[in-house]
């Protein structure tokens, strides 16, 4: 029986059978124990499945690492302590030292550091490219080391939607997956698999979670991606893996090879996994996920309305809004809403800005972002704050830019402390 998307917020993952907790149970343990010599190196060799050790498995999270997957639609997901270490994980699972991928420049600053910058000092380049390029400029930018094209679904901060059809199709051209962070749309409002993305990535700390109670982030594969028709661009995937006796995940593993890959090896190695008791309130999160998101697509409109017809703003970047740049392709992928998250500016100068967000009463200036109270930030000042001014205007963070996270309380008081604000410049 399939499930729609509430019913699987609600329910999906856990399944207790007769006599077991209705609520997901905290498995707080870091090991578990067996009867015998055999059953624990069974495990160790990947022959069975079962729970060892915290850091590679936990049934608390494995549950809700389910209950993602099915919302997405892939064949597989691993849970990971941060978003930045469940981007970092994908791009890691398929590339090393010498490789190279590209990305676009409408990305996290965050995710937009870690491509340029750290994974560089390991000896993986990163190209990044203008969204909004011809296919030939953007095909322009492969190398024949390129191992994945990434991109967000709608970009942090700018609000950018990814045309993820594009993109898939370039990048299968090319002969490498195209892996898609969908945090702010979240799978209630956009489902990147059914476009053509092979893995999709989430920090769960935002809309997932919802509550600014956990840090924590997803790797899910789609299991569309062929590695083995591409196998001399992924020897990590589709040759023996020599710490595991010789183990080929592709032939071991099949249409999971990529999510078995990332828990045997990288969450071995790296350790990025998350604490039990954060899936436990990631899960609480989710269960109210299908209810939250429509409420903060439509504050973050009436908001989005009010800020454009306002005479002390000079713009506002919101793909919900008729005439935005990216209306038309939210309309194509997020039907339903895209998100609570919106840019803007005012008109004058940085200091009336900064004057603007310090008289705020109840929108808070917070870093975090996407969660249901309302917060606000200056990116270039805070989030961004590493990047050059270049490097900005390439990510797409003008240097006025406010990023403004509805949440979901009353859309009239959000407007009226907005409001008390601005009378201050």
């Amino acid at each position: 029986m399939k499930k729609n998307l509430d019913t699987i917020c609600v329910q999906g993952g856990w399944k207790p059978q007769n006599g077991e907790p209705r609520v997901l149970p905290i498995y707080q343990s870091t090991t578990f124990k067996y009867s015998s010599t055999e059953e624990m190196a069974d495990l160790f060799d990947l022959k069975k499945d079962g729970y060892f050790y915290t850091r590679l498995a936990n049934p608390t999270c494995d549950a809700v690492a389910a209950k993602i997957n099915e919302l997405e639609g892939g064949v597989g997901c691993v849970l990971t302590s941060s978003g930045q270490a469940a981007n970092f994980y994908a791009v890691m699972n398929i590339c090393h030292s010498g490789d190279h991928i590209v990305s676009t420049s409408a990305i996290y600053g965050g995710t937009f550091n870690l491509f340029g910058v750290t994974l560089e000092k390991m000896g993986i380049e990163c190209t990044f490219v203008n969204q909004g390029a011809s296919d030939e400029e953007i095909e322009a930018a492969f190398t024949p080391r390129t191992k994945c094209l990434f991109g967000e679904t709608i970009s942090n901060p700018g609000g950018e939607i990814f045309d993820i059809e594009r993109f898939a199709r370039i990048a299968h051209k090319k002969g490498v997956p195209l892996i898609v962070d969908n945090t702010f749309a979240t799978p209630i409002n956009c489902r990147p698999f059914e476009w053509g993305a092979d893995v999709v990535t989430h920090s769960t700390t935002k809309y997932m979670d919802g509550h600014a109670s956990q840090v924590g982030g997803a790797v899910v594969d789609g299991g569309t991606f062929d590695w083995e028709a591409n196998a001399e661009k992924f020897p990590g995937l589709c040759t023996p893996d020599e710490s595991y006796h010789g183990l080929t995940y592709t032939k071991y593993f099949g249409q999971k090879a990529f999510i078995a890959k990332i828990i045997a090896q990288l969450m071995r190695d790296l350790g990025s996994s998350p604490a039990p008791m954060n899936s436990f309130l990631l899960n609480i999160g989710l269960e109210t996920l299908h209810l939250r998101m429509p409420r903060h697509c439509e504050n973050a409109l009436k908001v989005a309305r009010w800020l454009q017809a306002n005479e002390k703003v000079a713009w506002v970047r919101y793909s919900g809004l008729e005439g935005d740049p990216y209306y038309d392709l939210a309309r194509k992928y997020l039907p339903n809403g895209s998100c609570g998250v919106l840019a803007f500016g005012l008109k004058g100068s940085r200091e009336d800005a900064v004057r603007f967000m310090d008289s705020l009463k109840f929108v808070a200036i917070v870093t975090h972002v996407a969660d249901a109270r309302t917060c606000i930030l200056h990116p270039a000042s805070h989030t961004h704050r590493q990047l050059s001014d270049q490097q900005l205007r390439e990510a797409g963070v003008a240097p006025d830019l406010m990023r403004l996270s509805v949440g979901i309380e009353s859309a009239d008081d959000i407007i009226a402390d907005l409001q008390q604000a601005l009378e201050n410049i």
